[in-house]
């Protein structure tokens, strides 16, 4: 009887202090506001706390003294802090071009934070990350997240990249193959040529950069129509939301971003020959309804990686597998990195 009563005592008190903890947390985010904040900073402030309750912080690195990365981590259990015993690995999750890593990874954190250690920057340019140096390579991205890393005390770590995050993470995994245990890719375009290049940005109709960097609401609904398949419920959506969006986000480093999709778009007449091959086991995510990188790339980064490498395939999913189909994704990703 005892043993109960002590069980309903510390249970009320961990959702009393849990609920008094997100009203805290609540005044403290909305008392720099003069006027009633909006629906996406509502909605902005939840996801941080979401992320705050699987037990993940903010902290940001100094990379160099122009260089800082901002990173959500696994409080007091990665890096430093690991206890010789603890078999969790570390996961580094890279995110792709819209948005910082807290609205890619939201639907993803949850299951993947009971299994891994998990480290998720905002590369830079995105959210808090930002540097003063005039490269915009995904080769120098990857370069400032390995040191990021280094300075956590992240020794050993798999990564697992979306999209733009897949060109950075293959650089990580290229540069550190003592550091980087296990590779997993989803929907990138590493590897793709010139003419794939210029098909891909045909079939677009349009300036890539006024998807990939959206100025609008329009272009920021059709940017999510081209990445979502089961984007039904986006209609849902009202403009002034995805503006709001746009306002705090999407404005934020505007330049800098546009300068990015240059570089990733500009013309490398030896890509196929100079991309180098990974020594780390790699899986390719990739869905089958993928209208930004089709398919057929995946097969194609498989083949240059030979027999490390392997691909699933994810049905009725679009270019954001993660959002169409994030609890088959996290299942891959558990299986591939600790079976």
């Amino acid at each position: 009887m005892d043993s109960k009563l002590d069980l309903l005592l510390r249970s009320f008190t961990f959702y009393i202090s849990s609920i008094l903890s997100i009203i805290r947390y609540f005044l403290t985010s909305f008392s720099r506001f003069k006027q009633i904040p909006s629906a996406f900073t509502v909605s902005d402030a939840c996801i941080s706390l979401y992320f705050r309750l699987l037990g993940l912080s903010p902290v940001s690195i100094h990379v160099d003294d122009e260089t800082t990365l901002h990173f959500w981590a696994t409080a007091g259990r990665g890096g430093r802090d690991r206890k010789p015993d603890d078999e969790r690995p570390n996961l580094v999750m890279i995110h792709g071009k819209c948005g910082d890593s807290r609205w890619q990874f939201m639907y993803q954190v949850g299951h993947l934070s009971r299994r891994f250690d998990l480290y998720i920057p905002d590369l830079l340019f995105f959210g808090k990350s930002y540097t003063t140096r005039k490269e915009r390579s995904e080769a120098f991205q990857a370069k400032c997240l390995a040191e990021g890393l280094r300075k956590l005390g992240v020794d050993k770590f798999s990564i697992y990249g979306i999209s733009y995050g897949g060109y950075v993470g293959y650089h990580l995994a290229h540069m550190s193959p003592d550091r980087v245990e296990k590779v997993v890719l989803m929907s990138t375009g590493v590897g793709c040529n010139d003419d794939q290049k210029d098909e891909m940005v045909a079939q677009l109709g349009r300036d890539p950069k006024e998807l990939l960097v959206p100025r609008t609401s329009d272009d920021l609904r059709e940017l999510m129509y081209k990445s979502v398949y089961k984007s039904n419920y986006m209609k849902l959506i009202p403009d002034s939301f995805l503006q709001d969006y746009l306002n705090d986000v999407g404005s934020v480093h505007r330049k800098e971003k546009m300068e990015l999709v240059d570089h990733l778009l500009a013309k490398n007449f030896d890509a196929g020959r100079s991309l180098p091959v990974l020594t780390q086991d790699t899986l390719l995510i990739w869905g089958n309804k993928d209208y930004v990188f089709p398919m057929n790339l995946a097969y194609q980064l498989q083949r240059h990686l030979g027999s490390k490498a392997r691909v699933a395939i994810v049905k009725d999913a679009g270019h954001a597998v993660n959002m169409d189909a994030p609890d088959q994704v996290n299942r891959l990703i558990i299986s591939f990195i600790l079976g």
